[in-house]
């Protein structure tokens, strides 16, 4: 397996943004004070960028911040519903809109039960956090995707203690759930991949370019294997058995999206068992091709360095009309200080250039 991931690593390039700090914007910060677990949206107009993350690791009060500018600039932490406080596990937040075109934002919050905040007026006035049924999980709801019926499917995983409250942990096992009126409500979880020996966790999905299948790309939390990826053919009806994916595409928490040219871009905690950035938050650029064929890639960037073992980077990631990607993550990028959440900007052609001058 080493000598495999060795391979694997030197196969393609990496890129090192770690010190170009021109590239890094500040989105929060507090002495002292451990601020963690952020996801975005971004809204239609381009420009308007919500972020969420908890006070604390995972556990904590629900933090809401806007920036008007694309994630250029933040401005000061929004009023929240007073029941957000009670969040017990990391918030996304997500775009959701009906069959009437009436458009949402939803912030889920997990573990025992999954509970869900809903904005009608783009984030200015939010609901409290509700339960959306007699079920738990972790990291609730790491992806959510709209099927071409406009349906909306999320998903999220469990080790066995949260979703019935059973309190025991038993295997990894990873869910799905849709909505059929604009995210409103949510129907009963299906189980849709586990692993006799891996744990199988946090799933990433998205479409292939031409929109025909599901890719989900999948943290494995026993770090004897790889990361793992799983398709789907039929809009989430039915999913392939999961398998590894090359050592340059291990990690945690993907993330991705795509840059105008086609070429996919996911963001997550580096977790190569021989990897030169391992702990780091990191990105991997490539194909959709890639997923499908096990091949490594086309290069690999270190966004930011982590300081403290492999705490960090639970990332949003949005695209820009103008083709600049802005991912956002937490880390401990100041040594000997708790974490605080920042932003990494870049266009997938200034990072081809920095490929090409290096060879």
């Amino acid at each position: 397996m080493n000598l495999l991931l060795l391979l694997a690593f030197a196969q393609i390039p990496l890129i090192d943004l770690a010190t170009d700090t021109a590239r890094q914007v500040q989105v929060d910060r507090e002495a002292g004070q451990y601020l963690g677990h952020p996801t975005t949206v971004l809204l239609e107009d381009g420009k308007t960028m919500l972020a969420v993350y908890p006070k604390g690791h995972g556990k904590g009060p629900i933090i809401y911040k806007r920036s008007s500018d694309a994630g250029q600039t933040w401005g000061a932490r929004l009023p929240v519903p007073e029941n957000w406080a009670t969040s017990l596990e990391t918030p996304t937040i997500h775009r959701v809109i009906d069959a009437k075109g009436k458009k949402r934002l939803i912030v889920f919050s997990g573990l025992y039960p999954i509970r869900m905040a809903v904005s009608e007026d783009d984030g200015a006035s939010w609901s409290p956090l509700n339960p959306i049924g007699k079920y738990g999980g972790i990291v609730a709801m790491s992806s959510v995707v709209q099927l071409k019926d406009g349906r909306y499917m999320a998903f999220f995983h469990d080790d066995g203690r949260f979703f019935r409250n059973a309190g025991t942990r038993g295997p990894f096992v990873v869910y799905q759930t849709t909505s059929s009126d604009g995210g409103l409500t949510w129907g009963e979880p299906r189980a849709i991949a586990t692993h006799a020996e891996a744990m199988l966790c946090e799933p990433g999905v998205f479409r292939s370019p031409d929109g025909k299948q599901l890719a989900m790309v999948l943290r494995e939390n026993s770090r004897k294997f790889n990361s793992f990826v799983s398709f789907s053919n039929d809009e989430g009806a039915t999913w392939t058995t999961p398998r590894e994916l090359p050592g340059t595409l291990t990690g945690d928490r993907h993330q991705g999206t795509y840059a105008k040219d086609g070429r996919l871009f996911l963001t997550f905690r580096d977790m190569g068992a021989d990897s030169a950035t391992k702990g780091d938050w990191v990105a991997w650029v490539g194909r959709y091709e890639d997923l499908v064929k096990g091949t490594p890639g086309q290069y690999r960037v270190r966004l930011m360095k982590n300081h403290k073992a492999v705490d960090c980077c639970y990332p949003g990631v949005e695209h820009l009309k103008d083709d600049t990607i802005v991912t956002t993550t937490y880390g401990h990028w100041t040594e000997g200080e708790p974490a605080w959440i920042a932003s990494v900007r870049l266009k997938l052609a200034e990072l081809d250039r920095l490929v090409k001058r290096g060879q």
